[in-house]
């Protein structure tokens, strides 16, 4: 079932997205060599609690931490843990708050250092490809053409799309119908009504697409240990265009 969200319940959802925002923005100014993904974890954990929200991650089917920290080809749902970050590092943060029943879901890929042209690139063509997504997140539009307009970018330019990975929708539950993959056909799928809610999420990588889990069951990595970025934004689809809930990352 996929929910129209009214207004006012749009308004909650904002407010939970700031707190993302301003979560993933405190830790990424902390954010240094020889910093832990536990310290910037914990960072983000106060300051959700110091909004009196929930980090939505924590305990969510069972993980142990309140941000999802992936480093280099560690794609995404990387626990945070007491290793220094290196410099030439990529490192995605992926933060998501409760407050007042309602969720925000965000993430961005930041680096430590200097890094190759290439993972540059990288890291500007994934981005790219979310506002493209968003771009066509219209009332009337097809759930499909988001995943197109993804991929369609992302393929120009000789990366790959994360198959086995999909955005989703949000509101009062943190994973909510539908699932928004990153790569498809255009014009398939329900059609875009104002009120729908969602987290679309490019996960794209240097090499090939494919993924394997790691043995603590939880991080992602690429198949081939190739560089890999995240962006995510949680949008509203209005009478105009796509709202984005989490602007300022």
């Amino acid at each position: 079932m996929i929910h129209i969200r009214s207004q006012e319940e749009i308004d909650k959802i904002r407010e939970s997205c700031k707190i993302v925002v301003d979560s993933i923005q405190k830790a990424g100014e902390a954010l240094k060599e020889g910093i832990t993904s536990r310290e910037l974890d914990i960072i983000i954990e106060k300051n959700i609690l110091s909004y009196n929200a929930e980090p939505a991650f924590k305990g969510y089917q069972g993980f142990p931490a309140s941000a999802c920290i992936s480093i280099n080809e560690a794609v995404v749902h990387g626990i945070p843990n007491d290793e220094p970050i290196l410099t030439g590092s990529l490192v995605k943060i992926d933060v998501g708050v409760k407050k007042d029943g309602y969720f925000g879901d965000a993430a961005k890929t930041f680096y430590v250092g200097s890094i190759p042209k290439k993972v540059l690139l990288l890291l500007k063509i994934t981005r790219e490809a979310l506002y493209k997504g968003i771009e066509v997140a219209k009332w009337g539009n097809r759930l499909s053409d988001i995943s197109h307009a993804v991929q369609t970018h992302v393929e120009e330019h000789n990366f790959s799309v994360v198959r086995q990975l999909v955005g989703h929708g949000i509101g009062t539950e943190l994973h909510e119908e539908p699932q928004v993959p990153n790569y498809g056909k255009p014009g398939r799928g329900p059609r875009l009504k104002p009120g729908m809610v969602m987290a679309i999420e490019p996960m794209i990588n240097i090499g090939g697409y494919d993924v394997i889990t790691a043995e603590d069951g939880w991080t992602v990595k690429t198949a081939d240990s190739s560089m890999s970025a995240h962006y995510e934004h949680t949008i509203a689809i209005t009478k105009d265009s796509a709202e984005i809930l989490t602007q300022g990352l």
